[in-house]
């Protein structure tokens, strides 16, 4: 799928690895489902380290339920440093009796292999919950996976927190700061349990740009609300979500301290690796074959219109009129209808597009004549585009999601097998 481009900022290579500083590695350690079938052995556990100390800054699942991981985690970065990351798929590591052992464990293992503090660890699962994660492959494997760090291991560590992904989702952006090159690069999993509650995923972020912890955090808390929280594949938050900034400042720009130009280009960079990736993320839903992008404008403030753009993409009934390819706009205008906002119904104007057209179905609130036969063709496309105006005003907002297939449910009906 095509990247989003966002002004000032421009595409590289190397993911997690594309900023100064950045090794990363995978391999398969062994983790595996009990009694699962496994047909295709990928890498299931990921380090990512950097050669300095890092500012660090993460957001979490607002799930009641949090897996194990995260509890220590929080812990480890509650001073706004880290070095290193490692995470495992295939097993969540929650609702586990022995679970914050065991994440604290995995730290302690990665960091007697790196000679660090296992306080410097960021620690994350992805997989099935409710499962006891063995901590033995994990401790096996790890003399290898150190070991294996390389400024190019990108592809590597993005394939092992894969679990229902089909595709590895990672981006990388270059941009200044003060005169000075600064590169930022990410990986993300994130295909079934997306639901705009917060990160909605498993998401890694490096960059060699020299930012205070207290900005990175404001950053990427700014940042999650318009981009990882308004994506929506099944309704479901997981337990274990969490994206992490680690930032080692090896790019040489002056500190950013204070909330300046450099800081607004900081964040639209951040903006840009993580747009594109919660992008990724929802045209790989779990059996989707389309990217859903609705954009609602016109509307008194942001907060309305982004209630009722999430208010589309998540419409089960929208969804899978677009895995049908039909242009059923009053699925599309009943959504907008229960969106919990105040708007005129009267004043509201649909369009649907994509690189075959656009075409218009509804104004003022009413259906007009369009052709069936050229929407049909709009829609056969891989990214569609909703287009809603709600009144005059200046707010405007974002979402994206997916169609809903036959797939989705085989894919869930048997996930843990």
């Amino acid at each position: 799928m095509n990247l989003k481009r966002v002004r000032g900022i421009e595409f590289t290579e190397g993911g997690v690895c594309a900023a100064e500083g950045f090794k990363a590695n995978g391999i398969q350690c062994g983790l595996a489902h009990a009694g699962a079938h496994v047909t295709k052995k990928k890498n299931d556990l990921a380090l990512i380290v950097s050669d300095k100390e890092c500012a660090a800054a993460a957001v979490y699942t607002t799930n009641k339920v949090k897996g194990a991981p995260i509890l220590v985690t929080k812990e480890h970065i509650r001073n706004g440093r880290a070095k290193a990351v490692i995470v495992n798929s295939v097993n969540a590591n929650t609702c586990n009796a022995d679970g914050v052992e065991k994440a604290g464990r995995m730290c302690e293992l990665a960091a007697a292999e790196l000679g660090i503090s296992a306080d410097d660890v960021i620690v994350a699962s992805t997989g099935v919950i409710g499962q006891i994660l063995p901590i033995e492959p994990i401790a096996n494997g790890m003399k290898s996976l150190a070991e294996g760090l390389s400024y190019d291991g990108n592809a590597r560590a993005v394939e092992a927190i894969m679990t229902t992904d089909t595709m590895p989702k990672e981006v990388a952006v270059q941009f200044e700061l003060g005169g000075k090159t600064c590169t930022m690069g990410g990986m993300l999993k994130g295909s079934g349990m997306i639901h705009p509650n917060m990160a909605t995923t498993l998401t890694f972020i490096t960059t060699d740009a020299d930012i205070s912890a207290e900005l990175l955090q404001r950053a990427l808390s700014d940042v999650v609300k318009l981009t990882l929280n308004r994506v929506s594949v099944d309704g479901d938050t997981s337990t274990n979500d969490m994206v992490c900034v680690l930032a080692n400042g090896m790019a040489g720009n002056a500190p950013v301290v204070h909330e300046n130009a450099d800081f607004e280009a900081f964040e639209n960079a951040l903006y840009a690796i993580m747009m594109n990736l919660a992008r990724m993320m929802a045209r790989d839903g779990e059996g989707a074959t389309k990217l859903i992008e609705c954009c609602v404008s016109g509307a008194e403030t942001e907060r309305i219109a982004e209630i009722v753009a999430k208010s589309v993409i998540t419409s089960s009934l929208f969804k899978a009129a677009m895995f049908g390819e039909d242009a059923n706009w009053g699925r599309i205008l009943c959504a907008i209808g229960y969106a919990d906002a105040e708007f005129d119904i009267g004043n509201v104007n649909v369009s649907i597009g994509s690189e075959k057209g656009k075409i218009e179905v509804c104004r003022n609130g009413a259906g007009v004549p369009f052709s069936e036969e050229e929407a049909k063709e709009i829609l056969q496309e891989e990214v569609i585009n909703i287009i809603i105006s709600i009144g005059n005003g200046s707010g405007s907002a974002v979402a994206w999601g997916c169609d809903l297939t036959y797939d989705y449910v085989k894919i869930n009906g048997d996930y843990r097998s």
